[in-house]
């Protein structure tokens, strides 16, 4: 039989073909001695198709807790008893934070809100602090803001969003399982929409909520299915009061291995660091997962739990020699 690793080289690595569910599987089930392997082959898969720049962003929420949703892994769902608690961020502050993020280097900057989809004041919102930040510095503005309706995708093109982020979340067969006040396809109605809209599309997921080795390799090929340009890769981190709250947090070698699997499936996409890296993988395991097929990290903090410091990211990649993407780039 031949060896997975091996078909990777030549699939993937040499052809730019991302590997299929059931190859998936096998890379999932790799053995602890194999990993280094596994991830060298993950790293010359993204030098080879993606290049050694990293894309560095930051996000901010500008509508924080009190959403109606249930998602099972999120403290800001107003259906727990999680310490998150609704508010807004003025267009100031909205201002303030991509000023700061944009001097860490970063060229993107994502408006995030905790909402099932935005209602007239916060796309007025949105509108104005796009307005704003582009008047103010230069950054690629993204936005977070749940499903949408062909209207709002439209205006949210016009008024220059450069990417679109709503994540899949986990596999189409484990998604009931995580929300039930909305469904799958729902999520990917919309990221169909902006994606037709000419926005980049934007979707991830969280890895470690209970989902089976199996659901991961579907997860990814669906993922390799959509087509984004970027894919978020979070690690639970078990938010009190939520249903998923008592879950363990995901062995760092499993993290890695998920990590490389995303790689292989997804050869040209900016795969990125994003919430739980730092519970899950610690400093060394960021380090492998940037030597290992991830090739952007959001900066700083999350929406409602601490990062590492953005100096601390921006450190070791200078340290890896892995120069900081420009946003000249990215326009």
């Amino acid at each position: 039989m031949t060896d997975i690793l091996d078909t990777a080289r030549q699939q993937v690595l040499e052809e730019g073909r991302g590997l299929d569910e059931r190859q998936l599987r096998e890379v999932l089930t790799l053995p602890d001695d194999r990993l280094a392997d596994l991830l060298q082959v993950a790293h010359e898969v993204r030098m080879r198709w993606c290049g050694p720049e990293v894309e560095v962003e930051g996000i901010v929420s500008v509508k924080t807790g009190g959403c109606p949703e249930d998602c099972h892994f999120c403290s800001q769902s107003g259906q727990f008893q999680s310490p998150v608690r609704a508010a807004w961020l003025d267009i100031p502050s909205l201002v303030k934070a991509a000023v700061e993020t944009a001097a860490t280097g970063a060229t993107e900057f994502c408006i995030v809100a905790a909402v099932r989809g935005p209602d007239a004041r916060l796309m007025k919102q949105v509108r104005e602090g796009v307005a704003a930040i582009r008047e103010a510095v230069d950054i690629n503005v993204a936005c977070s803001l749940g499903m949408l309706t062909q209207e709002q995708v439209d205006e949210l093109a016009e008024i220059g969003v450069h990417r679109y982020n709503h994540n899949l979340e986990t596999a189409r067969s484990y998604f009931p399982d995580v929300v039930t006040t909305h469904t799958w396809e729902e999520r990917w109605e919309t990221l169909t929409m902006v994606r037709d809209a000419g926005m980049e599309v934007c979707c991830g997921g969280i890895i470690g909520m209970g989902e089976t080795i199996e659901q991961r390799a579907e997860f990814a090929a669906q993922l390799g299915e959509l087509g984004p340009d970027e894919v978020p890769m979070n690690f639970l981190n078990p938010r009190p009061g939520t249903p998923f709250g008592d879950l363990p947090v995901m062995d760092s070698k499993d993290a890695l291995r998920t990590i490389a699997a995303f790689r292989l499936a997804l050869p040209r996409t900016i795969l990125r660091f994003a919430g739980g890296r730092e519970i899950t993988l610690g400093d060394l395991g960021t380090e492998q997962g940037l030597l290992g097929g991830i090739n952007a990290v959001i900066v700083g903090n999350y929406l409602t739990t601490l990062g590492r410091p953005a100096t601390s990211d921006l450190d070791l990649l200078d340290e890896l020699s892995m120069p900081v993407k420009a946003l000249s780039a990215t326009l």
